[in-house]
């Protein structure tokens, strides 16, 4: 998978902003693909739904407009994990809740610069070809995991939990639908809590293109390099319940269980409020935050 090119889709009805974006994203290994209107744009998703790895979508355009592609996509099961990143110039917390609740996990504020859409194109890439290769993975697991009752697992790097994921979802019912979440939480388990990357160095991080190398770096510091996280897995008459624990000091995990305009503009973030809507009908966080409970009803 890593040597496809990610084709991002661009949709804006100004001829101008196609070609200043497309002059933006030439510094990153894309393709681009422009459409000038929502209505080509969705036609195109829905015959090729595995052609995009991201959506840059206007949401002012005559005809059919940013809004009603985006809830198009999130309502068609073949495109809805497409990530959609809206640009705007109708920046106002209104307009911004009504797209975040529609589904669009990224924002773009017109007029931005280069450096800022590069940094949120290769974010929601990244996070959608990771989300691929889960789902890939889950199709390999065995199905005898459906018999486990209980399990513990430990995990220190990405790999390692990226795989751990798909393992434990795949020990579940929907278990497509599972994986992004237990994928988040695992994730922040490392980054957030053994690894101790603030939000704000991520931000960093990810703007320079540095994060994973980051985690790979401090994976290997005297500070860090015992540390591990586990996952506890319970399978009762009734639902399915994880626990996945860290070494770190806990975090304020609440304002991190919606998306908000705030942070909406942000190149991460968004992780937890993507598990609970996405996968999980209940996440309890405890100890300070570092540790998290999950449950999965089994009817």
């Amino acid at each position: 998978m890593d040597d496809i090119k990610p084709v991002i889709l661009v949709v804006d009805d100004e001829q101008f902003n196609l070609d200043i974006i497309t002059d933006y994203l030439s510094d990153m290994n894309v393709d681009v693909i422009c459409v000038d209107n929502g209505e080509k744009a969705l036609s195109m998703l829905q015959q090729t739904p595995d052609r995009f790895s991201a959506v840059l979508l206007d949401r002012m355009m005559p005809g059919m407009d940013g809004m009603e592609v985006l809830i198009n996509v999130k309502n068609d099961k073949n495109i809805n994990r497409l990530p959609i990143i809206m640009q705007t110039a109708k920046a106002d917390k209104k307009s911004m809740f009504e797209g975040l609740n529609a589904g669009a996990h990224y924002y773009l504020s017109k007029p931005y610069d280069q450096k800022t859409l590069i940094a949120i194109v290769t974010s929601a890439v990244r996070d959608y070809q990771h989300y691929l290769l889960l789902r890939n993975n889950l199709k390999k697991s065995t199905q005898a995991l459906k018999m486990m009752d209980q399990g513990s697992f430990t995990f220190q790097s990405l790999d390692d939990g990226r795989n751990l994921a798909s393992m434990l979802a795949n020990a579940c019912p929907d278990s497509e639908r599972l994986v992004l979440g237990l994928t988040e939480l695992i994730t922040n388990a490392i980054e957030h809590g053994n690894l101790g990357i603030s939000y704000k160095e991520k931000s960093k991080l990810n703007s320079e293109g540095n994060w994973e190398n980051e985690i790979n770096k401090r994976l290997s510091l005297p500070m860090y390099k015992e540390r591990v996280a586990t996952v506890e897995f319970t399978r009762g008459r009734r639902e399915i319940t994880f626990v996945i624990s860290d070494q770190g000091d806990g975090f304020d995990w609440h304002k991190y269980m919606e998306i908000c305009p705030e942070r909406a503009f942000d190149s991460h973030g968004r992780g937890i409020a993507l598990a609970k809507s996405l996968s999980f009908n209940e996440i309890q966080y405890l100890n300070n935050g570092s540790q998290v409970r999950i449950t999965v009803p089994l009817q």
